[in-house]
């Protein structure tokens, strides 16, 4: 990652052409998908591009975060509608819905506004730059080892988070895919969290109560596994019903730390926030931007939750 920075700061300082158009000021919109506080964390890595580009070139960069307040396509579009007036360097969003997003992102490329698309895919037809990470490894990644822990054999189901969203669509179609290849994995239900934790823990527990024999759980969001690990605790079902979850928000960890779920496969959110605001600067200037960004997967397990400080 550090070579890859230098060689795009060599860029602006050696080619004449980015030189030129570098500015005293940048100001870069961040749009996810909700409030919640694995977005948080792109927030940090996002103000930490900011930082270390101010440091570097002199110019002033403003950071400005706008989330809805729930998990709803329309008031995304919204927000991004206001941000796209305010004429801002670059726009940086998580896709709710590829296709009802994709005409006000149409519009913001039509008025010259750098976008990027993180933790998401990018429209059909649209050529965004996307950071992130494989997101059907993930989910193959946390398959795997459930099928493995329930030795090829039981009762399994998805937490699918907002199943309009491009990600969660891939990790529900992944997850559902690999436990095709295994006989003795019968599929059993599918929760809808929209990303929200209280949901996934009511989903959660009606499906346990619906599926007596329910063994294991995968989750397609970062709140679909916290909602799952406190249905679990509640139901007196810990060791019972097992948990692979997903990203390393605090409550996530604590969760595998105590047990309640075997580990969690990370889409390290700071370092998308960083690489998305670095990606929209570069643009900016007009520099090389690449189709995408992978941040790469960090798989977290109960020996790793001491000390643990995050990706």
């Amino acid at each position: 990652m550090k070579r890859w920075l230098v060689s795009m700061l060599m860029a602006v300082l050696l080619v004449p052409s980015l030189a030129s158009a570098q500015k005293k000021e940048y100001r870069f919109v961040i749009i996810p998908k909700v409030v919640h506080p694995w977005f948080d964390l792109v927030h940090e890595g996002a103000r930490a591009a900011a930082k270390m580009l101010e440091q570097q070139t002199g110019a002033k960069v403003t950071i400005e975060y706008r989330a809805p307040q729930k998990a709803d396509v329309v008031e995304q579009n919204q927000i991004l509608e206001r941000a796209i007036a305010t004429r801002p360097d670059g726009i940086t969003i998580d896709l709710l819905d590829e296709k009802a997003n994709k005409a006000v992102l149409e519009e913001a490329v039509k008025q010259g506004i750098i976008v990027t698309i993180f933790d998401s895919e990018p429209p059909r037809g649209m050529e965004l730059t996307s950071v992130g990470n494989d997101f059907c490894e993930q989910a193959q990644i946390a398959s795997r080892r459930l099928v493995e822990m329930l030795g090829g054999k039981g009762e399994v189901a998805i937490m699918m988070g907002v199943p309009t969203a491009p990600n969660h669509m891939i990790r529900a179609d992944c997850h559902e895919k690999l436990f095709k290849q295994f006989p003795g994995i019968k599929l059993v239900a599918k929760g809808i969290d929209n990303d929200e934790i209280e949901t996934a823990q009511k989903q959660a527990a009606a499906i346990m109560q619906a599926h007596p024999n329910l063994r294991g759980w995968v989750s397609c969001d970062a709140a679909g596994p916290i909602g799952v690990g406190i249905a679990i605790k509640e139901a007196g079902r810990v060791g019972k019903v097992l948990s692979v979850g997903l990203d390393d928000l605090p409550q996530m960890i604590e969760l595998i730390r105590d047990g309640v779920a075997d580990s969690s496969a990370s889409t390290k959110p700071r370092t998308q926030g960083y690489w998305a605001v670095i990606a929209m600067w570069q643009g900016k200037l007009g520099g090389y931007m690449p189709k995408r960004i992978d941040t790469g997967i960090g798989v977290i397990n109960k020996v790793m939750t001491t000390n643990y400080k995050g990706f």
